[in-house]
């Protein structure tokens, strides 16, 4: 199989992914093979590669997975050859620890990530335990549904972090892959509700896009909106915003921070200015099973337009390049097949 490999971490600018060719995967026990069509590049694979975020070398990136059952171990029966499958980023949890039992494997400290501590979708074949593959649902072709797979999953989770109620102000720092997603499902979730959107350049092409998808306010990070915000996403590699949306932050109100590094530093915040008044900062951790489940049954009923960049699996080290400088809007994906 063709396969894009990570064996140092570098600079994107530095073009450090390989296309080779290595042997086709076998399933172990209990494992499926997955011919792969489609995987979704994120930001955590930029961190990965830029050495923020420490993976195994080398490793096949990528953990948005979109393909087909195309063998199974003897031990494996959830899912029949020729099943249409995903595989988000929980690889692995250990399912007997305090976390595990109390519903949290997100926090499992054998918590393994796909594209991470185990190799991933950027490459013709994967395989992966039968029990942390989905259904996909036949709801969106392949390349518009792996993005689902985390940028729509890990921003749901994200969304039931915030505490939301309907009728509630909601703002979105940053408007990628996953804040243009879950701004649709707070549409339907949420009908009452109103969506500010801020964006690093006035009118730039994300602003365009939540204008697009009907945001109620669109403005640059750094701007005060018409009104306070109940509930707050961030999803930006920049420290400062956590100032920001703190500042913006409405008395009771809280902020989930959706990232797992960021590339600069949270500024000095003066207590009863900024967090006084039971303001909240919560970070997510992972990911579910449970989630993503949930997300899934969600898509069913809420029709979603992603908006997608399509890259060849030999343009891997050019998406995340295009990711990183954002030269795209909402989410790049790798066709696969």
């Amino acid at each position: 199989m063709l396969a894009q490999i990570l064996r140092k971490t570098s600079r994107i600018e530095d073009n450090p992914l390989e296309l080779v060719e290595l042997p086709t995967p076998k399933p172990g026990s209990g494992e499926i093979l997955i011919k792969i069509s489609a995987c979704g590049v994120c930001h955590t694979e930029l961190d990965e590669v830029e050495g923020r975020l420490k993976c195994k070398l080398p490793v096949i990136l990528g953990h948005q997975v979109i393909g087909r059952v195309t063998e199974l171990d003897e031990e494996a029966s959830r899912f029949n050859i020729g099943d249409r499958v995903g595989v988000a980023w929980i690889y692995h949890a250990c399912g007997h620890c305090y976390y595990c039992l109390n519903g949290e494997e997100n926090l499992c400290d054998n918590f393994k990530g796909t594209g991470c501590d185990a190799d991933g979708g950027y490459a013709e074949y994967m395989t992966v335990s039968e029990n942390f593959a989905y259904p996909i649902p036949d709801v969106l072709d392949d390349i518009h549904t792996a993005p689902l797979l985390c940028a729509g999953a890990i921003g749901y989770r994200a969304l039931k972090l915030t505490g939301m109620n309907d009728g509630d102000i909601i703002g979105f720092y940053g408007y990628g892959a996953s804040a243009h997603i879950i701004h649709q499902v707070i549409k339907i979730l949420y009908p009452d509700s109103k969506v500010y959107v801020f964006t690093r350049r006035e009118n730039d092409a994300p602003s365009q896009l939540a204008a697009k998808l009907g945001a109620d306010w669109i403005g640059v990070t750094g701007e005060t909106p018409p009104s306070k915000l109940h509930r707050a996403i961030d999803t930006t590699p920049s420290g400062i915003v956590i100032k920001e949306a703190l500042r913006n932050l409405e008395k009771g109100g809280r902020l989930v921070v959706n990232v797992i590094r960021k590339e600069s530093m949270i500024p000095e915040i003066e207590y009863s200015e900024y967090l006084w008044g039971e303001r909240e900062i919560k970070s997510v951790a992972n990911i579910t099973r449970k989630d993503v489940q949930e997300f899934l049954s969600v898509i069913v009923r809420t029709p979603l337009k992603i908006n997608v960049k399509e890259f060849k699996l030999s343009e891997a080290n050019k998406a995340l390049l295009s990711l990183k400088h954002g030269k795209h809007v909402g989410a790049a994906v790798l066709k696969i097949i």
